[in-house]
């Protein structure tokens, strides 16, 4: 970061600054929920606000930056990273708080700990993640409400602001402690790895662009499209978290991880082969005997990939979901590869098909994998 008053030049990736100011932006004096006759009540907000984000609006952007010692152009950065709208020079936006976390980050960098683009790329982790993570928690409060209170979407959202103060220390502690335990099965991971001197598929890892040797699996519900145009909003939405709410249990019963759903679609990935396989058997099996889902067709590829942003890249991952839409619903597929790796373990069957054209891929040999031995992961 540059030092106070000392603007350097942002880089080409980054994209112009936005035109649109707060100041701009028409706000009602009171926000008013559709389907209510008084709307939320705006000391609610205000005091609710002012504990969420440390106290008042004092600074300006430009205060902001100078008050931790760094030119306004390198704060925009970090600011745009964390998802904050583009300011005018006059708006009020920021509070102390702000000033201090900004500061926080700035001396990462000023002591070197972090380079420029590390820091934004964690502040940009940090502030998407962080977004979903509200959204969904928001979404999952006022269903609540409206299950067990019998009250209206609308009733419900406008009685949340006023229940949240209550909410916000418990909440704030449970994200800190997760966030711990999942930095430490990281470590725990990268120690693992370390100290089995990795396996003979990574021995030329340092020479590889896709480092990283991972199961990459998909799960996609069958016929997701069609049931969906025949339920209503609350019955898909049911649906939608049943099915995410088992993925995520037999992913991390598995030990593996749950990268991220698009609907009726999952993608994950595991250590080990075996990791995967045994993932991959699960889901199959648990949306078949699923009585209120449908069944889903699961792919698992062994091979390299790269992580970036949260997400995983690369042709193993391409490969994992063509194969996903060549399975049989309830039956999970995977390529002669990771067959191979698998070939010696008593835990699984592979049945070998016809050689088939995939797009990207040419021709490849897809297998069936099923049950062999043992009874495969156990959910408590």
């Amino acid at each position: 970061m540059s030092d106070q008053g000392q603007d350097v030049p942002e880089s080409a990736a980054e994209p112009e600054p936005l035109t649109l100011s707060m100041n701009a932006v028409p706000m009602p004096q009171k926000p008013v929920l559709p389907g209510t006759s008084g709307g939320i009540d705006r000391e609610d907000v205000r005091r609710l606000e002012a504990q969420l984000i440390g106290g008042p609006r004092t600074l300006k952007r430009r205060e902001a930056a100078a008050g931790a010692g760094v030119s306004l152009l390198s704060a925009r950065k970090l600011w745009r990273a964390m998802g904050f709208p583009n300011l005018d020079d006059d708006a009020v936006f920021f509070t102390e708080a702000d000033q201090e976390a900004l500061s926080t980050v700035i001396q990462l960098v000023r002591e070197e700990r972090l380079t420029e683009e590390a820091a934004i790329s964690i502040m940009r982790s940090i502030g998407q993640m962080t977004d979903r993570m509200v959204v969904w928690q928001i979404e999952a409060l006022v269903e609540e409400m409206v299950v067990q209170r019998g009250i209206t979407d609308a009733e419900a959202r406008k009685k949340l602001v006023a229940a949240l103060p209550d909410l916000i220390e418990p909440l704030e502690k449970t994200l800190v402690y997760a966030w711990k335990r999942q930095l430490n099965a990281a470590v725990q991971r990268l120690a693992l790895r370390a100290e089995a001197g990795l396996a003979s598929h990574d021995s030329n890892a340092d020479d590889n662009p896709l480092p990283l040797a991972r199961a990459v699996g998909f799960a996609d519900l069958v016929s997701y499209t069609s049931l969906s145009r025949q339920m209503n909003e609350k019955t898909l939405a049911q649906m939608v978290q049943r099915f995410e709410h088992k993925c995520s249990e037999i992913i991390s019963v598995g030990g593996g991880r749950l990268v991220k759903t698009i609907g009726d679609e999952v993608l994950f990935n595991a250590e080990t082969p075996e990791a995967g396989a045994e993932i991959s058997l699960a889901l199959a099996k648990a949306f078949t005997e699923d009585e209120l889902l449908p069944s889903a067709r699961v792919a698992m590829v062994w091979g390299r990939v790269l992580s970036r942003l949260g997400d995983i890249y690369g042709p193993t991952v391409n490969l994992a979901s063509r194969l996903t839409s060549l399975a049989e619903p309830g039956t999970v597929l995977t390529d002669a590869s990771t067959a191979a790796a698998l070939r010696n373990n008593e835990r699984f069957i592979l049945i070998p098909h016809s050689p088939r054209a995939v797009r990207g891929f040419g021709e490849i040999h897809p297998v069936t994998l099923a049950r062999g031995t043992g009874q495969g992961l156990v959910l408590d």
